[in-house]
């Protein structure tokens, strides 16, 4: 992987804001799953996290991508920076992502709601064949059985609409919502 200079592509938190009051920005939203030998997932990792407001709920890995940065050099980026140096992703040379969601920051213009700005991300699901942990400011990491996966994404308990991105990628693996 080429290693991104966030120093030059990173804005300060002034033109970050500024930004997105602007214009969308771009993420990534990412499903990290494990496979057995014939590639069939076995369990899906969620992430714990506390909200702004003191709420503790399951998330999927996302995150911003910065310009210059290729998509899968993202995708890496983000699962290493919320699941650890040694989680091992494997991103197809190609990587297609399974939809595209669109947030806004009113609530109810589309299932996907970021009150910060409007962004536009591409949702992935993404192998990861190491040793994962929880990194950065999330609490856990839960590797859940597709079934519970699918329950969890039933439950309203993902904020943001990560419960629709996770209802969606277990559809598109072929598991029954």
């Amino acid at each position: 992987m080429t290693k991104t200079d966030t120093r030059s592509a990173w804005l300060s938190p002034e033109e970050l804001r500024d930004a997105r009051d602007r214009l969308p920005i771009v993420y990534v939203d990412l499903v990290p799953v494990r496979v057995d030998e014939r590639s069939a997932v076995t369990s899906v990792g969620l992430l714990l996290r506390a909200s702004q407001d003191g709420e503790i709920r399951r998330e999927l890995v996302s995150g911003r991508v910065l310009y210059h940065e290729r998509i899968r050099d993202a995708i890496i980026r983000h699962i290493e920076k919320d699941l650890g140096p040694v989680s091992l992703p494997q991103v197809p040379l190609s990587p297609q992502p399974f939809t595209i969601a669109e947030y806004f920051p009113t609530p109810g213009v589309t299932a996907y709601h970021d009150p910060r700005q409007h962004a536009i991300s591409l949702a992935f699901v993404v192998v990861v064949m190491g040793d994962c942990s929880p990194q950065q400011d999330a609490l856990d990491l839960a590797w859940l059985t597709p079934t519970e996966a699918c329950a969890v994404a039933l439950t309203g308990d993902m904020t943001g609409g990560h419960g629709v991105l996770l209802r969606q990628a277990m559809a598109h693996l072929g598991f029954p919502i």
